[in-house]
């Protein structure tokens, strides 16, 4: 995949998901992607594995911070790596105010990501 066009495909997974979109962060992913979330009971979160997993994770996290948004993003790709910046905010359905630094780190294969390995800042009280 060429440098632009990864480029470009970071910004639009960003996007969508900044805008709620599944058709169009799904798209983007491989038939055999691997989702790793930041949260879970292993020491890389908890992974998902293939499209419908991954959709239905991502599912979740719309559904438990609805207004949740995904801004101040920045990319890097160097050959079929890539790593994404972004402040996500939002809150929960608890009433749970979030507002964090977040980053994702990406494989990428033939146009499409296989691998997602997000990470979250864990904020504490002041």
């Amino acid at each position: 995949m060429q440098h632009d066009d990864a480029m470009q495909m970071l910004k639009a997974i960003a996007k969508a998901f900044d805008e709620h979109d599944l058709d169009g962060i799904m798209g983007h992913f491989a038939a055999d992607a691997v989702f790793q979330a930041p949260r879970g009971p292993d020491p890389w979160g908890q992974r998902f594995v293939g499209l419908e997993p991954i959709r239905a994770a991502f599912a979740a996290r719309f559904a438990g911070i609805p207004d949740i948004r995904y801004q101040q993003d920045e990319h890097f790709v160097d050959g079929d790596r890539g790593a994404s910046e972004w402040t996500l905010s939002g809150t929960t359905t608890e009433g749970k105010r979030i507002e964090t630094r977040g980053c994702d780190l990406w494989i990428l294969r033939d146009g499409k990501v296989l691998k997602k390995d997000s990470f979250w800042k864990i904020r504490t009280a002041r």
